[in-house]
């Protein structure tokens, strides 16, 4: 495309998606040269077909109408799925058979920012990825403008009926509230547990980018007060919760207690395990000790991996696992599934786990080994400090002989439990964690933490995580 050449905000071009606030620091323009250089590397390597999907924000139709000018330019055929889920839109890229997917999302984020997830062909676009679709619009290296369309493709009733095809044949009636967070899953959300038996109860169901009764990121405790709340009124079994673009949950029980990521899998790990005995269970490195004793307990394989959607995407395709989870609520199914995180997915399938079983949810949690930790810990470090100070730590460790696991930065086995510290992929931030088996042994090992922070010229975070970062 002659004249054509474009360079990204600095800051807009992250390790898993492209992400920016919207009029700063991301413009129309950017959607569109994001669709044509996407769009090249699509032609380049023999593809022609883009779905492209979009959140319920506010400047998300515009932006979108600027990301398809970018594909068709490229010569692509564009399939417009419309405003929905991101896994909505991963499940598109399955079902029409495309080359590429491009989501429009700003998934947890303030109503003022947006972003861009992208597929291709089957695989995460994320990392060295992004970097190059940056390198080659900078340099304007695109395929030549080519006549390409873009029609509208609603595969919402096949992505709805695909997910109830899983659901439980008879079994108990169950109780159940759920909370889209004014998120792009609520539409779906609304029209799926018409198809559920027992009863449902869906809050905040209607989209609107302003978020307007709470934060839709479902790991923060103040965002899940309306569910608990609603939970409590209704006598539910359980409350569910998903972030902006619902590819993540948030679980409460019965009793209005918060279910972590690694708990969750937990429960969902036990019934996969079932039917696949053996099989490889990946969780990221904040998960608790608890999942993984307890996914060797029930029979399987647990694999400690790197935080990261995109990265444990990338982990389960290479080594067959049939499902993983993260932290912060990211659970991907491949038995029965795509392989995708998908939060809408997740909740038929706990739905199923509960409608079979003869415990509740509150009694499952209940029934876990009790152990003490401190939340996630965000604290600021400097960009181009942040991974020599994990290295600075690793290297003392080392020096001491502790027991580390460096998979993704430095978590450091004790007689006492264990504690974490490795430098965030998406923010100038250190990420640290700490969990034991008793009040004393989890001051010990935030004082180690603590010690080693001091030796790298770091103050200690605040352990209740209440002034943890964004």
């Amino acid at each position: 495309m002659a004249g054509f050449s474009h360079r990204f905000h600095p800051t807009s071009l992250r390790e898993y998606d492209i992400r920016g606030i919207v009029g700063k620091t991301l413009h129309g323009a950017d959607a569109f040269a994001i669709g044509r250089v996407f769009g090249s590397i699509v032609a380049r390597g023999g593809g022609k077909r883009v779905a492209v999907g979009r959140d319920g924000r506010l400047s998300s139709p515009e932006l979108e109408q600027h990301l398809v000018a970018g594909l068709v330019a490229s010569g692509m055929e564009v399939l417009r799925v419309g405003c929905g889920p991101t896994p909505m839109l991963y499940f598109a890229a399955y079902d029409q058979g495309t080359d590429g997917a491009v989501m429009l999302t700003g998934s947890h984020n303030p109503p003022d920012y947006n972003g861009f997830k992208m597929m291709l062909g089957r695989k995460p676009f994320f990392g060295k990825d992004i970097q190059e679709l940056g390198r080659l619009a900078a340099a304007g290296d695109v395929v030549p403008e080519a006549p390409g369309a873009a029609r509208e493709v609603d595969v919402s009733e096949a992505y709805i009926a695909r997910m109830a095809r899983d659901l439980p044949a008879g079994g108990k009636p169950l109780t159940v509230v759920w909370d889209p967070g004014n998120g792009a899953g609520g539409a779906i959300t609304e029209r799926l547990v018409r198809r559920l038996p027992g009863t449902h109860h869906v809050i905040n169901g209607e989209i609107d980018g302003r978020f307007p009764n709470h934060h839709p990121d479902p790991t923060v405790a103040k965002n899940l007060q309306q569910l608990i709340a609603k939970v409590g009124e209704v006598k539910a079994d359980l409350g569910i919760a998903f972030d902006g673009d619902a590819d993540r949950i948030g679980v409460v029980d019965g009793e209005g207690q918060m279910l972590f990521g690694d708990q969750l899998l937990v429960v969902l790990a036990r019934d996969v395990l079932s039917r696949n005995p053996g099989a490889t269970i990946i969780a990221d490195v904040k998960a608790s000790q608890v999942l993984f004793d307890e996914v060797a307990k029930a029979g399987g394989k647990p694999l400690m991996w790197k935080t990261g959607h995109s990265l444990v995407k990338q982990k389960m395709a290479e080594t067959g696992c049939p499902l993983a989870g993260e932290m912060s609520g990211h659970i991907f199914f491949a038995e029965k599934w795509y392989g995708f995180d998908d939060g809408i997915y997740s909740a038929v399938r706990l739905f199923d786990i509960l409608a079979r079983s003869p415990q509740s949810l509150a009694q499952m949690r209940a029934a876990l080994p009790q152990v003490l930790n401190t939340p996630e810990l965000r604290f600021d470090c400097a960009e181009d400090r942040k991974f020599a100070v994990v290295e600075e730590v690793r290297a003392r460790l080392a020096a001491q002989g502790a027991d580390v696991v460096a998979v993704d930065g430095v978590r450091v086995n004790t007689p006492d439990g264990w504690w974490l510290l490795r430098a965030s992929n998406t923010q100038a931030v250190l990420v640290a964690r700490c969990e034991a088996r008793t009040p004393e042994g989890l001051e010990r090992l935030k004082a180690q933490l603590s010690e080693q922070l001091a030796a790298s010229g770091l103050a200690a975070p605040d352990f209740s995580g209440e002034n943890a970062g964004h």
